[in-house]
């Protein structure tokens, strides 16, 4: 769980460009791969999937940018999937939704995970609107670097990213050969095995291919035969083909499949409080494919992207057999150019996001949203830049939406100042964290919703001199019909929208010093979410949603050595809803450890995760007394519930140069 010490610093700010071509992305590995050791190296960075290929100190909208170092990290951590990554972000909360089968979504300055759009090189592979286990499904290994768009930015992506946009962008291959292996082991009865090959085919062509094996037995921490951490087998495979013409031309394809057996709920022989055995099961297979091209036009630089993506489910709640599948298909056409201090872009979108049950018809439904978008930097003096972007969605259910962004940078000497505002929307599903985790088969059929809007604005302060490095960001957003669960029987609920505003406000705070491979990082996130009491008059805490949030890490590493790591985590008090044994939850605290060492080609590594083992159920049972109206049988996870986890093993590297 070691910190993205350097990520958050090398967060400047890039408005992200859903037009990243492989020629831009492969333009030089080592400016966007390799560790910033030196100032001039941080000040080379450009973030892949920027709009204007600007410096990434020189855009208007700030972005977390996690770059392959500090990925590497997190897959000594955790290598089935991308949750380790995102959750040491600031500002970032992975969120547990289903206890049973461990989903989990990300929330992005205390809004929804629903609100978040999840992205694979700039494209919708995990769908428009990916569910919480899309989030660990996705395997690490073969991502260059991770960008994290904060607040709405409904301007550039539509009706998915009210929230943010998080975007995993794919290694480039290398101008030589390389392979990498990694084998992971856990206290926990778990196993990782990933494996990731790269090598240029010609002049023009490269290739990679990635593949993985995980899987994780059944555990029942606290022996109430109930499954704390869920039981799952999973195999991954990722082709990618990059081509560069020499006039400046590319073109990047991607194809992945991946099929997951999971299961939770309760253990053979036990039962649930009311003498029945509760069986919780998901069976996933997703294909997806995508394309990125741009081709030089004279002045301009045309652009074109695609992609398709298929996910069936097979899901058990109880006796409650629902089979599904969600679909999803973009294309997207643009112009982009720039003439001295202005750069410019402008394009139509079209996506198309559909979901069918078998056994519950009610629900299907297809939402088609053609859009039409455009951005504008404006430098207006050396250390003055100003950017405005907007879009205009025609949603087959929900109107036309109008989503616009204003940004502004300033940098008087060793300062960063950044300004940023913007408004958003969300075209409502059935799939809200509870229904998610209990099913359909007591939601109501869906009436007549509105959208879900929000405002958000963000002022950030950068500072950096020698080796400390400070940032201070202050963020507000504004939601109106934010949807909900109302209860309507002790088995029947129904989705409806808030009648006030949900209002969040909050800091984030990073400090930083970094000397001879040393490097000790603080930071502390204060977040202030409130929305209407749906019990009594008045305003309540938003639930799971701590106010006060902190971390510690120091880190002493040697390339081609090693590294070792320590940190501590705390995490403050946070409201509870319906929730038999309290109504609000105590703060806990985290360690962690993690040690490397490099001999010859092989890194042997060892990481402890939780080494106190702080555990929800040490304070009250995860089961409820009484199944919920929704259906869950679980109390909603406001702290860990495996506890401490061992895991260590060995990766192999060939080629690439070394």
């Amino acid at each position: 769980m070691l910190t993205n010490t350097r990520a958050l610093l090398l967060a400047g700010a890039v408005l992200f460009n859903p037009h990243v071509s492989a020629a831009q992305t492969a333009a030089d590995d080592t400016q966007t791969s390799a560790p910033a050791e030196t100032e001039e190296t941080e000040d080379d960075i450009i973030v892949q999937a920027t709009r204007s290929g600007r410096r990434v100190q020189d855009e208007p909208v700030r972005v977390e940018v996690i770059d392959r170092e500090e990925i590497e990290e997190k897959i000594l951590m955790r290598p089935g999937n991308v949750a380790m990554i995102l959750s040491e972000t600031g500002g970032l909360r992975v969120q547990v939704t289903s206890p049973a089968l461990g989903a989990a979504n990300v929330r992005v300055q205390g809004m929804d995970g629903r609100f978040t759009q999840l992205l694979a090189d700039g494209l919708p592979l995990y769908g428009g609107q990916a569910s919480s286990l899309g989030l660990l499904q996705v395997p690490p290994t073969d991502l260059g670097q991770v960008e994290v768009i904060k607040g709405a930015a409904s301007a550039l992506y539509g009706p998915s990213a009210l929230g943010g946009v998080i975007n995993l962008v794919s290694r480039r291959p290398k101008a030589e050969p390389e392979a990498e292996v990694l084998l992971n082991v856990t206290s926990r009865d778990g196993q990782d095995a990933t494996a990731y090959a790269a090598t240029p085919l010609s002049e023009s062509w490269r290739a990679s291919l990635t593949g993985g094996y995980h899987r994780q037995t059944r555990q029942d921490r606290d022996g109430d035969g109930w499954a704390d951490m869920p039981g799952y087998r999973r195999w991954t495979v990722r082709p990618r083909l990059f081509w560069e013409g020499a006039d400046g031309a590319s073109a990047f394809v991607t194809a992945g499949a991946m099929t997951e057996r999971r299961s939770g709920g309760t253990l053979p022989g036990r039962t649930v409080p009311d003498g029945t055995a509760f069986r919780q099961e998901q069976d996933t297979d997703r294909f997806d494919a995508g394309l990125v091209a741009q081709a030089p036009l004279g002045d301009v630089t045309a652009h074109l992207r695609a992609a398709g993506m298929t996910q069936r489910h097979h899901h058990f709640y109880g006796q409650t057999h629902e089979d599904d599948r969600h679909t999803t298909l973009f294309a997207e056409a643009s112009l982009s150019g720039k003439a001295g201090g202005t750069s410019w872009v402008g394009g139509a979108a079209w996506q198309r996001d559909s979901f069918r049950s078998q056994t519950f018809g009610a629900f299907d439904y297809a939402y088609e949203v053609p859009g039409l978008f455009g951005q504008v930097e404006q430098e207006v003096t050396p250390d003055l830049t100003l950017a405005g972007s907007a879009r205009v969605d025609f949603h087959n259910r929900y109107g036309t939406q109008f989503s616009p962004r204003l940004s502004l940078l300033y940098r008087p000497g060793p300062w960063t100042i950044r300004l940023s505002g913007g408004r958003g929307f969300y075209a409502p599903t059935p799939f809200v964290e509870e229904i998610e985790a209990a099913g359909l088969s007591r939601l109501e059929p869906l009436g007549d919703l509105k959208a879900e809007t929000a405002r958000t604005a963000s002022m950030d302060f950068g500072y950096r001199s020698g080796p400390i490095e400070a940032n201070l960001t202050l963020f507000a957003s504004n939601m109106r019909n934010s949807t909900r669960l109302e209860t309507i029987a002790t088995d029947r609920v129904r989705l409806v929208n808030a009648p006030d505003e949900t209002r969040i406000r909050g800091a984030e705070t990073l400090l930083r010093y970094r000397q001879d491979g040393f490097t000790v990082t603080g930071s502390y996130v204060f977040v202030d979410a409130t929305e209407p009491d749906p019990d009594r008059p008045g305003r309540r805490q938003v639930p799971l949603t701590p106010k006060h949030t902190a971390g510690l890490v120091a880190m002493w590493e040697e390339h081609d050595k090693g590294r070792l790591g320590l940190e501590v985590y705390y995490t403050g008090g946070q409201l509870l809803e319906d929730n038999p044994y309290r109504t609000r939850s105590p703060g806990y605290v985290e360690v962690g450890l993690l040690g490397e060492i490099a001999v010859g080609k092989a890194r042997l590594f060892l990481n402890a995760e939780n080494v106190f083992g702080k555990r929800q159920t040490q304070y009250d049972p995860l089961l409820r007394r009484t199944r919920a109206p929704d259906g869950r049988w679980t109390v909603d996870v406001w702290a860990p519930t495996e506890g401490f986890v061992l895991n260590g093993g060995v990766r192999l590297k060939f080629g690439g140069g070394d």
